[in-house]
């Protein structure tokens, strides 16, 4: 960093540079093999002549050639210049092939004047002209007079000079009247006058060339210029009198025309596409090259020449002639006049430069921003007055420091690789770039700074500004978005990355990474016992937990809700067995350490923590490694919570296997695959049909009909890992066989869209059928089986149940509504008004599942019930059990008191019949009179109306699913066994 001039690159040779070096060889082999025949005579004065005449014009032709071919490759702007070389080269070319008609096909001498004299003549002009086309153009009117005063002085001395020498004895000659001699010396004297303004203006486009195609103008310049000096050669009294074609000066014009056929092709293969300057102007060395100088130095040298050619006269002893008095006064006045306006410019430009400069000054000494100029050597050689508010320290504290010993020393690297990319980078396609680093302040601190460098005379220009609380806020932004908000642990978005660096960098061959996934039991009822501020605390004080047990370089995450997450790296372990043992005892602490009692709200609770494991296996992905952690985890949850599970591969096929069935439940959704059932209710007194209860059942492909449970048992698992295996809803977990269970209103199943989308079906079918009945004249009601959510849920609202009943024309009390949710948590104030207004449609509402839940006394006391249904718990026992005997007697003496029909469900034995008959119990629903019945079939037990009572050991009048019938229900009856856990 002492020294970044030291990083500029040099740039390769351009694109072409060796065609173009060999195309300048042979330029210079032909030009000298011509040189080397003409200086020793071409062996014969024929060839000689031949060479010397039509040699020279087919140089001119080539040239002209070439000159109009690249006009018409260029743009219209420079075009003119170039044709008018080429009409300039064809001139000179047409004058030689005439001198050579003369001398080598006639053998007789040129005549003067003749059509070569007049071609030749015809060669300058054009010469001029297309100079003055390239010549960049002045802008102002001022400028075009000093090109003009320029040109002037340039060719005004050469004519003084030349006349004293040369011109005068052919202008004395002219005026001795000498026959033919007038001719001759008008011509003698064309020559140099053309060609002293052909030097001239090659002079001042030399001086005032512009900058496109330089190369091609700079070769042309010579060409022009080699021709020039031939010519003067020419005319000069001591090669005029004894030229002959073939001779060494010829040489000079052939070369000429070459290299101005050279000139834009050869310019084109140096450089195939425009070359840019590998520094802007700003950045050329401060040392004034003298070829920068010379404008400024050209009037005085004009003067000079014209004070040497009035002196050459004066010495020589002879009369001042008028016309070097006359052109020297002119060159006099025009440099004075030159002065005069390169004073006024001067005086003009001084002027905005100083207005410009105070401008600039306030710019930088004003700015907020802190302007440093560094060396090439990285010293700092000027600091803006901004530097004492931004670091602290005076301008002139930091002038002469080295800007290297400023910068952060693990920025250090960082910056110097920056900066020397930078400054070997072409100006043109990065003039500036942008750098951030850590900048030492006054006050010993680090300050974040981002600064913009330009590159300035092999140095830098830096613009710098303090960006700490950018930085600070970016970095705390960053944090935030990767950090959970609560606990302030990685959340998944960083602690996926994290899994994903752990699988890809060099740890990625060490199988014995492993993930752990944790989810805390029994926290959704800290949530609802003592509130969610209270949830929180635990949440922190578990990731606190979490965080202290995990090693330095493992990582602890929170995931969302209840769930955590860990990763702990591997250690390079070959042996599985120890690697897995390792890794369970560190679950193993976890859990225990989770389960620590937290003393919450100055009270104490207690959670407890599932975790998964899974490890890293041989080409797994973050998403399937963190994946098979979680169904690890579920799997722990589904195995008595509380516990650590390693991931198995057959836990990922038994999740294919209920996406599958789930897959099969939503084609049944759609395909019409469900059928609904009745299930008669009996009058325990007369036998008679007094209702009968809808019920959903699947058909599969097999033709097996699932019952309620098992198809709600599939829904749950249908989410796939979000469902808790082993907790199946209520509606799944009931025994009974009668209500259709979730079917109804989803049960508390997970999929509640799929459930709802059931229970709209069902409600739709069972109403439908019931007004079939109806109408052949079964008035028997029907029962659903809804649970509160469902009755809750804002997409049925009382008005659809209203618009249902009125569409299919079921009279008032034909449908019977059987509440099955006893959720403590269910707003009863919201029930209370969707149950009454169900009850004003002439909507009968039964309380199902009597004696089970949380809430049945409340539900009794609050809602507007009908109908008792008790739960098939106290039924299935009621014979054997003393205790369950008289609990299901005082319930049953609650409903007669409150004047309610009560409904037992699950009445399979004549025993539990007489026992319940005598309790009071003034309906039955089971196996003991009919099982679930399809339309058929219930059609032709209404049309009987009636059972058989048990007084004895009896038998059910018309039982469902016998071996005979044409459907088959899955084990003889709708008796559901609970779900175990999987």
């Amino acid at each position: 960093m002492s020294a970044p001039g030291a990083a500029l690159l040099t740039r390769p040779p351009a694109e072409g540079s060796g065609r173009g070096l060999a195309a300048q060889l042979l330029l210079a082999l032909i030009s000298g093999g011509y040189a080397v025949g003409a200086a020793l005579g071409w062996g014969s004065s024929e060839i000689a002549e031949i060479m010397g005449d039509f040699g020279l014009s087919a140089a001119g032709i080539l040239a002209a050639g070439s000159c109009y071919s690249y006009a018409r490759s260029i743009d219209r702007r420079e075009r003119p210049a170039w044709l008018l070389f080429a009409f300039s080269s064809l001139m000179g070319a047409c004058g030689n092939a005439v001198w050579g008609w003369y001398e080598v096909v006639l053998g007789e001498p040129v005549p003067k004047p003749s059509l070569a004299d007049f071609a030749f003549l015809c060669f300058a002009p054009p010469a001029i002209v297309g100079l003055l086309v390239l010549a960049k153009r002045p802008v102002t009117r001022a400028g075009w007079v000093c090109l003009g005063l320029d040109s002037w002085l340039i060719g005004g001395s050469l004519l003084t000079l030349s006349w004293s020498l040369a011109l005068a004895n052919a202008a004395r000659t002219a005026q001795s009247g000498a026959t033919g001699s007038v001719p001759s010396a008008a011509l003698s004297l064309a020559y140099p006058l053309l060609d002293i303004a052909l030097v001239s203006m090659v002079l001042v486009l030399h001086f005032r060339r512009s900058e496109a195609n330089r190369s091609a103008v700079n070769t042309a310049i010579a060409a022009l210029a080699l021709t020039v000096l031939s010519d003067a050669l020419f005319t000069s009294p001591l090669l005029s009198d004894d030229y002959q074609s073939g001779q060494l000066l010829d040489a000079g014009w052939f070369a000429g025309s070459l290299l101005l056929a050279y000139a834009p092709w050869g310019a084109r293969r140096l450089h195939p596409h425009p070359p840019a300057a590998p520094y802007p102007p700003a950045e050329r060395p401060h040392s004034r090259p003298i070829t920068g100088s010379l404008p400024a130095l050209t009037p005085y040298l004009a003067a000079a020449v014209c004070t040497l050619g009035i002196l050459y006269n004066v010495v020589d002893g002879r009369k001042v002639d008028r016309m070097v008095v006359f052109t020297g006064c002119t060159v006099v006045l025009a440099l004075v006049i030159r002065q005069g306006i390169m004073l006024l410019d001067n005086i003009a430009l001084t002027q905005e430069l100083a207005q410009k400069e105070n401008h600039f000054r306030s710019l930088v000494q004003g700015s907020s921003d802190v302007i440093m100029i560094a060396a090439p050597t990285g010293t700092l050689r000027y600091v803006s007055p901004a530097a004492a508010g931004v670091y602290g320290r005076e301008a002139e504290e930091l002038v002469g420091s080295e800007l290297a010993a400023l910068i952060h020393p693990e920025d250090l690297g960082r910056v110097v690789h920056e900066v020397r990319r930078f400054l070997a980078a072409p100006p043109t396609e990065e003039p500036t770039t942008r750098i951030e680093c850590r900048f030492r302040s006054g006050g010993g601190e680090w300050l974040n700074v981002e600064s913009t460098v330009n590159r300035h005379q092999g140095g830098l220009i830096l613009n710098s500004r303090d960006v700490t609380e950018r930085v600070r806020l970016q970095a705390q932004l960053q944090h935030s978005a990767e950090h959970d908000p609560l606990t302030d642990l990685p959340n998944r978005a960083l602690f996926t990355r994290r899994v994903r660096q752990a699988l890809t960098g060099r740890r990625a061959g060490d199988h014995s990474t492993a993930v752990l996934f944790i989810d805390l039991d029994g926290f959704k009822a800290v949530n609802d016992t003592i509130g969610h501020q209270a949830g929180d605390e635990l949440l922190v004080e578990a990731a606190r937990r979490l965080q202290d047990s995990v090693r330095a370089g493992d990582t602890a995450a929170r995931l969302g809700g209840d769930e955590f997450a860990a990763l702990i790296l591997g250690d390079g372990s070959r042996d599985r067995s120890a690697r897995e043992y390792q890794v369970h005892e560190i679950a193993d602490r976890l859990r225990t350490t989770l389960a620590q009692p937290y003393r919450i709200a100055g009270s104490e609770v207690r959670v407890a923590a599932s975790i998964g494991v899974a490890f890293a296996d041989p080409g797994i992905t973050p998403s399937d490694l963190m994946r098979n952690a979680d169904l690890a985890m579920y799997r722990a949850k589904a195995g008595g919570k509380d516990r650590v599970e390693l991931y198995a591969p057959q836990m990922q096929a038994e999740v294919v296997r209920k996406a599958e069935l789930a897959g099969r439940l939503r084609t049944a959704l759609h395909e019409g695959e469900f059928a609904l059932l009745h299930q008669p209710v009996v009058s325990l007194a007369t036998g008679a049909v007094t209702a009968v209860a809808a019920q959903a059942r699947w058909r599969s492909a097999q033709g097996i009909l699932f019952t309620p449970a098992e198809f709600l048992r599939v829904a749950e698992y249908s989410e796939g890992p979000s469902a808790v295996p082993g907790h199946e809803p209520a509606a799944a977990r009931d025994p009974r066989g009668g209500g259709g269970a979730g079917a109804g209103g989803a049960g508390g199943a997970p999929d509640a869209r799929r459930a709802a989308e059931l229970g709209r079906w069902m409600l739709e079918e069972a109403v439908g059928h019931a007004a079939e009945r109806h109408r052949a004249g079964h008035d028997v009601p029907v029962a659903i089986r809804m649970t509160a959510q469902r009755l809750l849920d804002r997409a049925v609202p009382t008005a659809s149940v209203e618009a249902l009943l009125s569409r299919h024309g079921l009279p008032s009390g034909a449908l019977v509504i059987e509440l099955a949710d006893s959720d403590p948590r269910v707003p009863f104030d919201e029930l209370e008004r969707r149950l009454a207004a169900l009850r004003r449609l002439g909507v009968r509402i039964a309380l199902d599942g009597f004696g089970s839940g949380y809430a049945a006394i409340s539900a009794l006391r609050r809602l507007p019930v009908d109908i008792l249904k008790l739960d098939r718990g106290l039924v299935e026992g009621v014979v054997e059990s003393a205790r369950l005997h008289k609990i299901t007697a005082g319930l049953l003496r609650i409903a007669n008191d409150l004047g309610m029909q009560s409904v037992a469900d699950g009445v399979d034995l004549p025993e539990q019949v007489m026992a319940l008959r005598a309790m009071g119990c003034t309906h039955g629903q089971g196996l003991a009179f009919s099982g679930p019945l399809d339309e058929y079939r219930l059609r032709r037990a209404l049309v009987r109306s009636t059972f058989p009572v048990p007084g004895g050991a009896a038998q059910p009048a018309l039982a469902g699913g016998s071996p005979g019938g044409s459907m088959a229900i899955r084990r003889g009856s709708h008796n559901e066994t609970p779900v175990p856990p999987t």
